[in-house]
C-alpha cells in the first residue's frame, strides 16, 4: 500500500448534553463521557429502530421550494481541490513542528497525483467518449477542467515557493540541508560518486531515441531525465531518456544531514552513461497518466483473472498532466509535448525539484523535537478494568457492555486486532467472518485468520481486490488465505464491498454466542494509528442478527435486504438516512427538539444534501463536519440559512462517519462505512449501525459537541464554497490526545 493518501490529515448544538467548558478540560475520550461506563448493552434501545408515528414526507410544494435553487451544489471536483488546499495550509502554518509541515507537503503532493490519475483522468474520458454532461452543480465537464488547470497551476506554484521559501531555509537554521549539486563540497561530492558508480550505475537504463529506437514509454509518476546530447564527430544532437530508480531513497543523504536529489547526482555523471557523447542539457520531468481501473465484472468469468490482466494495462494509461522543470529547453520540451500527447494547458512548469512525495523521508528523520509529541495510544479502560500483564480478555469484556471503541485514542492493537487474534486460538470458537477492504502488508490479522482456519475453524473472509491503488496487494493475501483453508469471497457482482464488519460465533456454556465489530475504518494495524474512526463491539442479539443476515448475502444466495439495527447500501443507507432527516422536520414542525449532526469524508449525494436542505428550511439545525469534499451550500438565505459547515484535519486524519439525531431528546446516533457519496451509496456494500446504549450515544453526543463548539479550530465553509480557517483555540485532536493521557 502507498503511504496513506493524506498521511495524517488527509480531516455543539446538542440540546440535552450541552457543551461545557468543562469537557475541554476534563477527559473527552469516548468512554470516559459515559454516564455509567458499566451498563448492560442494549440499555435504551427501543424495540424497532424508528418510531412508530408516522414519517414526515415532503409534498410537491416543499420540494419545489428547494429545486428552486439551480445552483445549489457545488462542484465535487473543485470541492476536492479546495480540502487539498486546506492541506497545504497545515504546510503553511508556522505553528506546527517544521517535519510535519514538510510532510503535509508531501501529503499534497500525493493527494493531487491520485486525483489526476482519477478524477482529471476520469473527465477527460467522459469527454473524448462523447459523454460529457452537465454536473449536478451546473458545470460542463470541459468547464471544470478549465477551472482545475488554472487553480492547480496556483496551488503547485504555491507549494514550490513555499518549499523554497520557508520550508528549506527553516530545515537549514535546524540543521537539515537539503541542497542541490553545486552546493557540495569536495568531500561530498565524492560520496555521491562512489555511490553512483558502486550502486546507481549498475542500475541506470539510458534510452536513446532515434528511427531505429522509438520514443520510450514513460510510466505515471516516475522521475524522468531529459538528456539532449550530441555526436562530436557528426555533430548531430540526440534525445535520451533515463529514468531515476524508484528503488533508492530521493534525498541521498551526504553525511551531517545534508541532502541532495538523486537526479542531481545522476545528472552530474551522465558521461558514464553517454561514453564519447557531449551532454548538452538535462532536465527534469514526471508524467501522470490515468491509473484507474475499468473491469467489466459480469463478463468476467474470474475475476482475480481479469483484474491482473487490467492492472498490467493501468500501467499504460494515457497521459494527463506533464510537470517540467521551469528552466527545460524550448525543443525539449516540444519533443516531450509531442511523443506524449499532452495538451499545452496540461504541461506544469515548476521550479525544481519536481516530485516532492520523497519529503515522507526527510520528515521520517529522528528529530523527535521537530515533530509532534510522541504519542501512544491505550487500551480501552472497558477492555482492561484491572490493570494487568495479561492479554485483553476481549470476549468478557464485551459479555458484560458494549465498548465503543475510539482510534487512534483507543489501541487499535489491544482491541480490534486482539478480538480476532483471541479468536483464532480460543477453543471455543466455532466460527469467524470478516471483510477485509485494505489492509497492511504484514497484518497480524491476516496471520489470525490463517491460524484459525488451520486449527479448523469456519473462516470466512470477504476480501474487496477492487480497493483502489490496493488491488495487488488484495490479490496477494487472498490467495494466501485461500491456501490456508479460509473460505474467500469477493462479495458482489457489480459492488465494491467496503463495509467493516467482523463476527465471531462462540459456543458458550448458554448456547451459541456472536461477538461482532463494526466500524468505520480498515482492519489495517498501521493507518489505525493514523486513521481517526470508530468502532463498536458488541454481543447485542438483534446487531448480530443483522450482521450474521448480511455475511450470507455476501457469501450465499440469500437477498435478505431488511433489517432491524443496520442500514444496508445499496438497499438503505440514503433511504434510511433522509427518514430519519425527515422524521428531526417533523419533531420541529411540531414543536419537539430536534437537530441533525453528521461527520463524513465527502457529503456529495444530492438527494441527501437536499433533504438536509429541506430540513434547514423547516427550521432545524444542521451541523457538518466534512472533511474532504461538501457539495452543499451552507447559509444561502431562503435554503441553508441553519446549516454549518466546517472542517478538522490534523495530525490524524478525520475518517470516521457519524450521523446523530436529536429526536425529540431521545437521541439517535449511527456509524459506519458510508459516505454521502453515488458510489457508496449505489455501488457500495456500506453499513451503518444505530449505536445501542444511551451511554453510546451521549459519548458520542459529546465528541461532536467538542468538534462543533465555537472555540474548536476549524475550516468553515460559505455559500460561494470558499474556506476559511477559524480563530479556535482548542484543538480538536490536541484534547483528545490529552485527555487518553490523563486517563492512562
Amino acid at each position: 500500500m502507498q503511504p496513506p493518501r493524506l498521511g495524517a490529515v488527509e480531516g455543539g448544538h446538542e440540546r440535552n448534553l450541552p457543551f461545557t467548558s468543562q469537557c475541554q478540560t476534563e477527559d473527552m475520550t469516548l468512554d470516559s463521557l459515559q454516564p455509567d461506563a458499566a451498563s448492560s448493552h442494549g440499555e435504551g434501545v427501543p424495540e424497532e429502530p424508528f418510531d412508530v408515528e408516522p414519517p414526515y414526507e415532503p409534498d410537491d410544494e416543499a420540494l419545489a421550494a428547494v429545486e428552486k435553487y439551480g445552483d445549489r451544489f457545488l462542484d465535487r471536483e473543485l470541492s476536492w481541490l479546495r480540502f487539498n488546499q486546506r492541506v497545504l495550509e497545515l504546510a503553511e502554518d508556522p505553528h506546527l513542528p517544521l517535519l510535519e509541515r514538510t510532510r503535509f507537503l508531501a501529503i499534497f503532493t500525493s493527494n493531487l497525483d491520485e486525483f489526476f490519475m482519477v478524477r482529471v483522468a476520469g473527465l477527460k474520458r467522459r469527454i473524448a467518449a462523447g459523454l460529457a454532461v452537465p454536473a449536478a452543480s451546473g458545470l460542463m465537464p470541459s468547464e471544470v477542467l478549465e477551472v482545475i488547470w488554472s487553480t492547480t497551476r496556483e496551488l503547485v506554484e504555491r507549494q514550490a515557493r513555499l518549499f523554497r521559501d520557508e520550508i528549506v531555509p527553516a530545515l537549514s537554521d535546524a540543521g537539515i540541508e537539503l541542497v542541490r549539486w553545486d552546493d557540495l563540497d569536495r568531500e561530498e561530492q565524492k560520496t555521491c560518486k562512489r555511490l553512483f558508480k558502486d550502486r546507481v550505475f549498475p542500475v541506470l537504463t539510458p534510452l536513446a531515441v532515434d528511427p531505429a529506437h522509438p520514443f520510450p514509454y514513460i510510466s505515471g509518476l516516475s522521475l524522468n531525465l531529459a538528456v539532449l546530447i550530441r555526436n562530436p564527430k557528426t555533430g548531430k544532437e540526440h534525445f535520451a531518456r533515463v529514468k531515476v530508480p524508484p528503488i533508492f531513497s530521493r534525498f541521498v543523504p551526504v553525511g551531517n544531514q545534508r541532502f541532495v536529489p538523486l537526479e542531481d547526482v545522476i545528472g552530474e555523471h551522465l558521461k558514464r552513461l553517454f561514453p564519447g557523447m557531449e551532454v548538452l542539457e538535462v532536465h527534469t520531468f514526471r508524467v501522470t497518466r490515468n491509473e484507474d481501473l475499468e473491469v467489466e465484472e459480469d463478463d468476467a468469468e474470474n475475476l482475480l483473472a481479469a483484474l491482473e490482466k487490467e492492472l498490467l494495462r493501468r500501467r499504460f494509461g494515457p497521459p494527463v498532466r506533464l510537470e517540467v522543470e521551469e528552466s527545460i529547453a524550448p525543443q525539449v520540451l516540444e519533443l516531450l509535448v509531442s511523443e506524449l500527447d499532452v495538451r499545452e494547458e496540461e504541461v506544469f512548469k515548476l521550479r525544481g525539484p519536481l516530485d516532492l512525495r520523497g519529503l515522507h523521508d526527510i520528515a521520517d528523520l529522528p528529530r523527535q523535537e521537530l515533530k509532534y509529541p510522541a504519542f501512544v495510544p491505550t487500551t480501552h479502560p472497558l477492555l482492561a478494568e484491572v490493570e494487568s500483564a495479561a492479554p485483553v480478555d476481549v470476549f468478557k469484556a464485551a459479555r458484560r457492555h458494549d465498548v465503543l471503541l475510539h482510534h487512534p485514542y483507543d489501541s487499535f492493537a489491544t482491541s480490534v486486532q486482539r478480538f480476532i487474534e483471541q479468536a483464532a486460538a480460543d477453543r471455543h470458537v466455532l466460527a469467524i467472518k470478516q471483510t477485509l477492504y485494505r489492509t497492511s502488508g504484514d497484518s497480524p490479522i491476516i496471520d489470525a485468520l490463517i491460524d484459525a482456519a488451520e486449527a479448523g475453524k469456519q473462516v470466512l473472509v470477504i476480501v474487496e481486490i477492487k480497493a483502489r491503488f490496493d488491488e495487488e496487494a488484495n490479490i496477494r493475501w487472498a490467495r494466501k488465505l485461500e491456501q490456508a483453508g479460509c473460505h474467500v469471497v469477493y462479495g458482489l457482482v457489480g459492488l465494491k464491498t467496503h463495509c467493516k464488519l467482523a463476527m465471531v460465533v462462540r459456543d458458550e456454556p448458554d448456547g451459541i454466542r456472536r461477538y461482532t465489530h463494526i466500524g468505520t475504518g480498515n482492519y489495517n494495524p498501521k493507518t489505525s494509528r493514523l486513521y481517526e474512526d470508530v468502532g463498536l463491539i458488541t454481543t447485542d442479539e438483534r446487531i448480530g442478527d443483522d450482521v450474521a443476515h448480511l455475511f450470507n448475502n455476501l457469501s450465499g444466495w440469500s437477498r435478505n435486504a431488511s433489517y432491524d439495527q443496520l442500514l444496508v447500501a445499496p438497499d438503505s443507507v440514503r433511504s434510511g438516512l433522509i427518514e430519519q432527516i425527515h422524521r428531526e422536520i417533523a419533531h420541529h414542525q411540531a414543536g419537539r427538539a430536534a437537530g441533525i449532526r453528521l461527520k463524513a469524508n465527502s457529503v456529495v449525494d444530492e438527494a441527501v444534501i437536499d433533504a438536509l436542505y429541506l430540513a434547514s428550511q423547516a427550521g432545524v439545525t444542521v451541523d457538518l463536519l466534512v472533511r474532504g469534499i461538501c457539495s452543499l451550500r451552507p447559509g444561502v438565505p431562503g435554503l441553508s440559512e441553519t446549516v454549518s459547515v466546517r472542517s478538522v484535519l490534523g495530525r490524524f486524519l478525520e475518517h470516521s462517519r457519524i450521523f446523530w439525531f436529536e429526536n425529540d431528546g431521545d437521541p439517535q446516533a449511527w456509524i459506519g462505512s458510508a459516505d454521502m457519496m453515488h458510489r457508496n451509496l449505489d455501488r457500495r456494500v456500506e453499513v451503518l449501525v444505530r449505536l445501542p446504549g444511551d451511554d453510546n450515544v451521549a459519548s458520542i453526543g459529546a465528541l461532536l459537541d467538542l468538534a462543533f463548539d465555537e472555540s474548536t479550530s476549524a475550516w468553515e465553509l460559505d455559500s460561494a464554497g470558499h474556506w476559511t480557517r477559524n480563530a479556535g483555540t482548542v484543538h480538536l485532536q490536541e484534547n483528545l490526545i490529552e485527555a487518553q493521557r490523563r486517563r492512562r
